[in-house]
C-alpha cells in the first residue's frame, strides 16, 4: 500500500510540473509578467488536485456535487490551457492536433492520479479506524460482563457447589442467579440454561397436577 501511495505521487509531481510549465508560459504569452505568471497554473491545477480530495471525501453526501463542479471546471481549463499552448508553441514538423494530444496528458494524469491517490490513502487509514473500533467494543464488553463474573466469583465463595445439569441451574435459579451467570458457573451455553429451567418448570408443573388427582 505505501509503495502505490508514494508511486502515484510521484506521478502526480511530474503531471503538475509538466503542466505547470506550460500554463506558465501561456500566461506570459498572455501578457501577464514572469512574476505573476506562475500563479495562474498554481490555481489552475490547484483546484484539480483539492476538488479531488474533496469529492473523495465528500463521496455520498448532498455537498459533493460542488467539488464535483470544480473539479470539471479545473480539468477542461486545464486541458484547454495545455492545449493551447502546445499549438502556439509547435513547429511544422508536429502535427498541431498531436501536439494538442500530448499536451493534454500532463492534466488528464494529474486529474486521475489525484484521484487515485485520496482512495488509497482512505482506504490505508480505514483498516487502523476498523481496529480501533474492535478493541473499544472489546472494552465495553468487558465492563459491561465484569458485574456478572463478579456475581460468579462472589456466589461460588459463599454457596455450595451444585452439578452440571438441569437440577443444579434451577438450584442456582432459586438463589437469585442470572441465566447467564449460570451458564458461566456450569460451563454450558444461556440458551442451554433457558432451556433447562424450562423443561424444570414444565417437569413440576406435570408432578402438581399428578399430585392434585391423586
Amino acid at each position: 500500500m505505501l509503495t502505490a501511495v508514494v508511486g502515484t505521487i510521484f506521478i502526480a509531481a511530474g503531471a503538475f510540473w509538466l503542466s505547470f510549465t506550460s500554463l506558465a508560459d501561456l500566461a506570459r504569452r498572455s501578457g501577464l509578467g514572469a512574476e505573476q505568471a506562475w500563479t495562474w497554473p498554481l490555481i489552475v491545477d490547484g483546484i484539480i488536485v483539492v476538488a479531488t480530495v474533496a469529492v473523495v471525501v465528500l463521496a455520498g453526501t448532498q455537498a459533493a456535487w460542488y467539488p464535483w463542479l470544480l473539479l470539471f471546471a479545473g480539468a477542461l481549463i486545464s486541458v484547454a490551457g495545455n492545449a493551447l499552448h502546445a499549438i502556439l508553441t509547435a513547429t511544422s514538423e508536429v502535427p498541431l492536433v498531436l501536439a494538442a494530444a500530448v499536451a493534454a496528458v500532463p492534466p488528464l494524469v494529474l486529474l486521475a492520479i489525484t484521484h487515485l491517490t485520496s482512495i488509497l490513502t482512505r482506504h490505508a487509514s480505514k483498516p487502523a479506524a476498523v481496529e480501533a473500533d474492535l478493541e473499544a467494543a472489546s472494552a465495553v464488553d468487558m465492563v459491561a460482563d465484569a458485574p456478572t463474573q463478579l456475581q460468579v466469583v462472589l456466589d461460588d465463595a459463599l454457596t455450595e457447589p451444585v452439578e452440571a445439569g438441569p437440577d443444579g441451574a434451577a438450584e442456582l435459579r432459586a438463589r437469585g442467579w442470572s441465566n447467564r451467570a449460570i451458564a458461566q458457573s456450569l460451563g454450558v451455553h444461556p440458551s442451554t440454561v433457558g432451556r433447562w429451567l424450562q423443561d424444570h418448570v414444565a417437569v413440576g408443573r406435570q408432578q402438581n397436577e399428578l399430585t392434585e388427582r391423586n
